[in-house]
């Protein structure tokens, strides 16, 4: 278990934060830049010190300001990846990457060089020095280095937030091994949830310096708070369900949700597997008529279960499919035309194309 409850006054701005997450597994400190992520990720780690509160992991209380308790940084046993890799330019990849090791102390050495190369996939990459690395490279390198220190819980700090679309598509992949491969807890500080997505397990939505909501990754896609950040193009449900192997006549996979099934495009899924996936209110269809000849090819019944204004001449009709919860955005028109109501069946529509799984491993949300 990860607990902190800290309070930090820096100016005029007031960061007072107070979560717990399982361990391990993955924690998103999500939010918009200068909500206190950053701030609150520096306190955990040592880098500042709150002006009240604690810190705890497991049975390691690491501050405590009522018991005069502040373990040193450098005594905590906490790996820290930043934006910038960090990394020491006249050191060779190798070598940075064994100044890690020696950090280890005398912490017992969970996590081998071999086992971190190959999983970071650095091996082609030991000679070399960071000035001939690609960004996504350097911050392979920066994970390796904190990871061969030991951690006992991984901060990884907007890790990928200096990087473009393609070079963060391919770092994810390796983010996504090294929690399923290692089972480190990791503090995960984002402003993109399409990464909080595929990794967190508890999200810790931020706002003004505080905790605006928190919880699985499945019911704070459907928060207020969360809504208010993102914005309506960006807003949508998420839902977990279990691949069930591939359509013959698409070659879609399919993905059993709730009570129905949903074909997406995902590579090298195995039948079993447990799937995320999020369905942008904007790209649902809502019909009153189950679906006749039509192009579609996920339709997922459903009872309307909230009516909700979005705005002026928008709504949002949140509906039950069996146990997961959709939103799907409607004009007032249309939901005026159809006489939308609580407690009606409906139909939602989604195109296959608009659609990606990912595969999650971690505790199911409950």
């Amino acid at each position: 278990m990860l607990a902190a409850d800290v309070c930090k006054q820096r100016g005029d701005f007031l960061c007072e934060v107070a979560f717990t997450s399982t361990t391990p597994g993955v924690t998103a400190l999500f939010g918009r830049s200068g909500c206190g992520k950053t701030t609150t990720v520096h306190m955990i780690a040592g880098l500042l010190r709150p002006d009240r509160g604690h810190i705890r992991i497991d049975d390691t209380v690491l501050f405590d300001a009522a018991r005069g308790i502040n373990v040193p940084a450098e005594e905590r046993g906490i790996g820290y990846v930043f934006q910038d890799s960090r990394l020491f330019p006249h050191l060779s990849v190798r070598d940075n990457l064994r100044y890690g090791e020696r950090r280890a102390r005398r912490r017992p050495r969970n996590l081998k060089f071999t086992d971190v190369v190959e999983l970071l996939g650095l091996a082609a990459l030991l000679a070399r020095r960071p000035a001939g690395l690609s960004g996504g490279e350097r911050q392979r390198v920066a994970i390796g280095r904190a990871l061969l220190a030991q951690p006992r819980l991984l901060l990884l700090d907007e890790p990928l937030a200096s990087l473009d679309g393609a070079r963060r598509g391919e770092l994810l992949p390796y983010l996504e091994g090294l929690r399923d491969h290692f089972r480190l807890p990791m503090v995960y500080v984002s402003h993109q949830f399409e990464e909080v997505l595929r990794l967190a397990g508890h999200v810790v939505v931020m706002e003004n310096g505080r905790v605006a909501d928190q919880g699985d990754v499945v019911a704070v896609s459907h928060s207020p708070a969360l809504r208010a950040i993102v914005g309506t193009e960006s807003l949508g449900a998420v839902v977990e369900g279990v691949a069930g192997g591939a359509d013959a006549a698409s070659g879609l996979q399919e993905i059993q949700v709730g009570d129905g099934l949903l074909l997406v495009e995902a590579e090298d899924l195995r039948p079993g597997q447990r799937m995320r996936v999020q369905l942008l209110a904007r790209d649902l269809i809502l019909s009153i008529n189950a679906p006749v000849g039509l192009s579609v090819r996920n339709s997922l019944a459903g009872v309307i279960t909230r009516l909700e204004a979005d705005g002026p001449k928008a709504w949002l009709v949140c509906t039950d499919i069996g146990g997961p919860r959709l939103m799907v955005r409607v004009t007032d028109d249309a939901r005026a035309a159809l006489a939308l109501a609580v407690g009606q069946r409906v139909w939602v529509l989604v195109k296959a194309v608009s659609l990606r799984g990912h595969v999650f491993s971690g505790p199911a949300s409950g």
